[in-house]
């Protein structure tokens, strides 16, 4: 079963751009989130009674991804992920009130049965930038964005808790907020871990 590495952070921080310059320097099976394409992303947007079907649509194809990364051929690389997926936005839109608490527990209860057949990211790459960079980069987007700016702070404590719960061995923190657009420091971090 091939090595997985997560990318994960609020929207905003640079998931993305440093997968790809990850892809760059080393051949790495990805996986990307790919807001426009899941069915419920516009439709939540619009109507928040779109939640459930939205984070369910999402933990089910996160878990797709990550198995056929698992039982491909290169070292497998994902931009967020099924776990971030859950800690992160689940979490947040139970906060919210998009999702019931019988809603949430359906979420949680095909999280915990999902990660019980996958087994965990070999290594999670924690991003954090600066306030103002992600609110600078959420106005600047075309996409769909579920999370606002106003709600990093809550995202990022729910995402700090499952955090915590990861051996140090399986988790990098990266502060990327001085990086440049191809990431040279964080690329080379990572590599290096790989290589351990």
């Amino acid at each position: 079963m091939n090595k997985l590495i997560v990318i994960v952070g609020p929207s905003g921080v640079g998931k993305t751009t440093l997968a790809r310059a990850l892809c760059q320097k080393h051949n790495f099976a990805i996986a990307y989130e790919q807001h426009k394409e899941r069915p419920f992303q516009a439709l939540f947007k619009q109507d928040p009674k779109y939640a459930l079907a939205n984070q369910l649509d999402y933990l089910l194809y996160r878990a797709e991804q990550e198995r056929e990364l698992r039982n491909g051929t290169l070292p497998a690389l994902m931009d967020g992920g099924l776990d971030l997926d859950f800690h992160g936005f689940t979490r947040l839109f139970h906060a919210h009130g998009w999702l019931s608490d019988e809603e949430f527990g359906l979420c949680r209860r095909f999280y915990e049965h999902t990660r019980r057949l996958l087994p965990p990211p070999d290594l999670v790459v924690s991003l954090s930038v600066a306030d103002e960079i992600i609110s600078q980069r959420l106005a600047a987007r075309s996409r769909i964005n579920i999370a606002s700016s106003e709600d990093m702070a809550l995202f990022n404590s729910f995402v700090a808790d499952w955090l915590d719960s990861i051996p140090a061995s399986n988790l990098l923190r990266l502060e990327v907020s001085g990086e440049s657009a191809n990431y040279p420091k964080s690329v080379q971090a990572i590599l290096e871990r790989l290589t351990k």
